[in-house]
């Protein structure tokens, strides 16, 4: 009988245990791979059936964004698409090419630099894991192990590990509610049957304020909205609640990488429903709203997990390697520089609807920058004398006006 989790550990296992390492062949010390830039290299093949239990990966390379152009790629039984293909530091589980200390129950980032994957990979005949490096230089050093065990007899009724990344510079809707789920942030779209086990989530806040309003809507077997899981907020669907106030990571849920306080900047969180995978019989949609019914545009990516019965579908074929690089991080003042532009050409019903919107993009940003009472003075100054009046008499030119002087003064104070 089991009554605590270690219990298993006692009873002889019926597996041989191997592994698949970069190990000095010569007996010296030199325990890596190197790999050319623009080659493709096959780190593993191993016959089944089997399952891999553990990866571990570090890699020394010059590129600076060596973990979005390096691609990590796994194919199971001959296939000839692969089931795991996902930049190798998304893959990890934090994203925009940043290494950085977290640890949860099937991924970690040790120290920065120690990459690790716990998911189970069961297989019958082969598989097959190769590297893509896509970056500009070789990659110097590259360490792994995978860690395996053999078993005597084939797998029945088993999903095959899955992984995909995908991107999306995503649009604002000017609708104020969402009844159909259309416009969301897709993270995974599958057909067949397996069950979805979780997902990174990246997102580089282009604009200040808050984007964790979006709700998360998971649709099952072709199921029309509402669906069957619909949640209440980005923050709720990580295992967050009003926001998030700290970096903090745990087995199941964590937010490992906050931006700047004002939410730009970059930005990775993640999920997992190891304790009750997601199960599906047709199709599989997971879905979150970019902010309140689609309202922001941001840079957003992800890396889904699950695991199906073959064949399945490629969903998000890769991006060229120029497409897979982070945006660069904007300063306050080019921020509110395309702020104070975005004014001046809105057209006069957003300018009615959104006043406060574009105040609050202006003002959040100025008092980041200079982190003074001085911002919040001039503001209050400007939209209790001229503003307020302004949008009493529905003057919309004013409007403008006076949200452009705003921007215009909040920017000189940033020289």
């Amino acid at each position: 009988m089991y009554n605590g989790v270690l219990d298993y550990l006692p009873h002889i296992k019926d597996y041989k245990a191997k592994r698949v390492s970069s190990w000095d062949r010569t007996g010296g010390n030199e325990d890596y791979i190197s790999i050319e830039k623009g080659d493709t290299v096959t780190i593993a093949e191993i016959k089944g059936p089997a399952v891999i239990k553990h990866i571990w990966i570090t890699i020394s390379c010059k590129d600076v964004y060596y973990l979005r152009k390096i691609l990590f790629r796994m194919y199971w039984d001959g296939e000839n698409k692969p089931s795991v293909d996902t930049p190798i530091g998304d893959f990890f589980g934090i994203g925009h090419g940043i290494a950085k200390h977290f640890a949860s129950l099937p991924l970690t980032m040790t120290c920065d630099k120690g990459f690790n994957c716990y998911f189970p990979m069961p297989f019958n005949d082969r598989a097959v894991i190769e590297i893509v490096n896509e970056c500009d230089v070789e990659i110097e050093k590259f360490y792994y192990h995978i860690d395996y065990e053999v078993h005597r007899r084939e797998w029945n009724d088993v999903g095959y590990f899955h992984a995909k990344w995908r991107r999306e510079l995503t649009r604002a809707c000017e609708e104020k509610i969402n009844l159909t789920g259309d416009d969301n942030y897709l993270i995974l779209y599958a057909e067949g049957r397996g069950h979805y086990v979780g997902c990174i989530l990246s997102i580089h806040g282009l604009r200040p304020g808050w984007w964790g309003e979006g709700d998360d809507m998971i649709f099952i077997d072709g199921e029309k909205w509402p669906p069957s899981l619909h949640g209440t907020g980005t923050e709720d669907y990580i295992g967050s609640a009003w926001g998030f106030n700290r970096e903090f990571y745990f087995p199941l849920h964590g937010f490992p990488l906050k931006g700047h306080e004002d939410w730009t900047g970059y930005h990775s969180m993640y999920r997992f429903h190891l304790e009750s995978p997601i199960p599906f019989t047709k199709s599989i949609k997971v879905t979150i709203e970019h902010g309140h019914a689609n309202d922001r545009a941001d840079d957003i990516s992800s890396v889904a997990y699950w695991y199906q019965i073959e064949p399945h579908i490629d969903f998000a074929p890769m991006l060229p390697v120029e497409k897979r690089i982070p945006l660069p991080l904007k300063s306050r003042r080019d921020m509110l520089e395309e702020i104070i532009e975005e004014i001046k050409s809105a057209e006069p019903h957003k300018l009615k609807e959104e006043p406060w919107k574009y105040t609050h993009y202006l003002v959040t940003l100025a008092r980041d920058a200079v982190k003074t009472r001085g911002v919040d003075a001039v503001v209050r100054e400007l939209i209790e004398e001229i503003l307020l009046s302004a949008l009493k008499r529905g003057d919309m030119e004013a409007v403008r006006r006076e949200l452009v002087n705003i921007g215009s003064r909040l920017l000189n104070m940033l020289k």
